[in-house]
């Protein structure tokens, strides 16, 4: 059974950075698509950014280009999200998403054999 556990979220001030780990186990991974969403207070969860290792695909949202970085490291089964220049509005539960069908692709493709982490709060605010 393939495990995500997300790490790094926390209150941070407006402009200020973070970096979110999604740590995944439980499987050798030869392909996968790894997202993060975000679901903010009463909102619908949304796609933030995702990287996929078949085919080199990498997605952002347009509300965090250029502010946000994803990046993959193998060697550690860990997916990083660089968040710089926070808003307010980036303040939500911040998911990772593990796809490992043989077609994962960016964007995520949902589908129900996905597997979810349980989410890091990240707050913006002064």
């Amino acid at each position: 059974q393939m495990q995500l556990v997300e790490s790094g979220g926390g209150l941070v001030q407006p402009g200020g950075s973070l970096r979110l780990s999604c740590a995944h186990s439980g499987f050798i991974l030869d392909y996968y698509a790894i997202a993060w969403f975000r679901q903010p207070p009463g909102k619908e969860r949304e796609e933030v950014s995702c990287i996929s290792s078949s085919d080199g695909a990498i997605y952002y949202a347009d509300s965090v280009k250029g502010r946000f970085t994803i990046s993959s490291d193998d060697a550690k089964n860990k997916v990083y999200l660089q968040m710089n220049s926070l808003l307010p509005e980036d303040t939500a539960v911040y998911y990772c998403a593990a796809d490992t069908s043989f077609d994962g692709t960016c964007p995520f493709i949902l589908r129900s054999d996905n597997y979810w982490g349980q989410g890091t709060q990240v707050t913006v605010s002064s």
